[in-house]
This record gives structure tokens, C-alpha cells and sequence, in this order.
């Protein structure tokens, strides 16, 4: 509905404080980006990588807010795919990429990838990695999420926050991509307007709107 006759689902507000914490972590690692360093969390978890330089690292991490990212055209159907990464690191080893996203909460229960929440994250992530992939670059299987938790149980707030920060692997699988690609341009280029996902909260909520203006 939205691609093929322009109704846009509601808006939601923005995430100002996940989007200070991302940038805040882009700044720190851009200091040891242009001295080839490791993070300090990078040696912590035996990562052996430093961030990576690229001319256009502004342009796939959106630093100027031209919601481009990294692009490539998939010829098969004509569209477009586009991902704003949050960083890249290269392993010193055998100069493969690692795609990195920083992800911000404030949970006290061990973090974790296995929540049903977290595996929008992974298909985020394998579709960033099959970007890069057909753009040419070389891209280990393995990315990283960057987790800044925050803690809540401090006696005062005195204006700051305070972050425990953690880093899981995926080990991302890309081969969905293609065919999800191609029945997306089959939907989009059928008649009739596919039937409601029965997870899907916004096609519950105008189900419902539908019923309630009927009866």
C-alpha cells in the first residue's frame, strides 16, 4: 500500500537518545580510526580488527543525513537496496569486513540475540552484508552488534547517564535475500492487495479500525 498507492503507514517518534548514543560511538571510534587502532572492547572480546577507512564511510554511515547509505542495484527486479551501516571494522588478519551496528537499551536481563525483537537485527544486519557483497567488498559471514546498556539502578541521575558496553557475533546467512527480492517485485507488480500478515501490528490495527467502522 504504501510502494503502489502511497498510503504510508503512521509515523513513530524519533530515537533521539539511541541516535546520541550512535553518534557518540561513531566519534569515539573515529579517533582510533585514523590512528589504525584497536578499540579497547575489540581487544576485550579478541576481535582482531581495527575500525576501517574508506572516502565513503560518511556517505554509508548517513553522517549528513541524505538517507542514502550504501546503494546497489539489483537488476533482476530494478529496485534499489540501500543500507545506512553504523560502522565497519577490517580484520587485520585477511582484510575482511566486518559489518558492525550499534544497538542502545536499558535492560537488566543478560543480552541476548535469541529474543524474537532481536531477529529484525539479524536480517538487518545479513542485508547490509549483501550490500557490501555486491558492491564488490570482501565480507566475513561474522558482524557485530555493539550494545550500550544502560544502568538504571544508580542512586542519583545528576544528569548522566552511565553504559555497560558488550559486543555479540552473527554469523549472517544472506541467502534469503534474493528470493525475498523477487517475490517483492511480484507483489508489488500483482493486481489484488495480499492478504494481512497475522503478525503484523499495523494490519491487525486496520482490521480491527475496519470492523469497528462497520458495525
Amino acid at each position: 500500500m504504501d510502494r503502489k498507492l502511497g498510503i504510508k503507514r503512521p509515523e513513530m517518534p524519533g530515537w533521539t537518545l539511541n541516535d546520541a548514543v550512535d553518534k557518540l560511538m561513531k566519534n569515539e571510534f573515529d579517533l582510533l580510526r585514523e590512528k589504525g587502532q584497536a578499540h579497547e572492547l575489540m581487544k576485550q572480546y579478541k576481535i582482531d580488527a581495527v575500525p576501517f577507512q574508506h572516502p565513503e564511510l560518511s556517505i554509508w554511515r548517513d553522517d549528513n543525513r541524505k538517507y542514502i547509505g550504501a546503494k546497489v542495484l539489483h537488476k533482476k527486479t530494478n529496485f534499489h537496496i540501500c543500507g545506512i551501516v553504523d560502522d565497519i571494522w577490517i580484520n587485520k588478519k585477511n582484510d575482511e569486513l566486518h559489518i558492525v551496528d550499534y544497538k542502545a537499551t536499558s535492560t537488566k536481563s543478560e543480552i541476548s540475540l535469541e529474543d524474537k525483537y532481536k531477529q529484525g537485527y539479524k536480517k538487518q544486519m545479513e542485508v547490509y552484508q549483501w550490500i557490501f557483497k555486491q558492491l564488490g567488498f570482501k565480507i566475513s559471514e561474522t558482524g557485530y552488534f555493539v550494545f550500550a546498556n544502560a544502568d538504571k539502578n544508580r542512586p542519583k541521575f545528576d544528569g548522566h547517564l552511565e553504559f555497560e558496553l558488550s559486543i555479540l557475533p552473527h554469523q549472517g546467512d544472506t541467502s534469503w535475500i534474493e528470493p525475498t527480492l523477487l517475490e517483492i517485485k511480484k507483489c508489488l507488480e500483482a493486481d489484488n492487495i495480499p492478504d494481512p500478515g497475522p503478525k503484523c501490528g499495523y494490519c491487525r490495527f486496520v482490521e480491527q479500525s475496519n470492523v469497528a467502522l462497520q458495525g
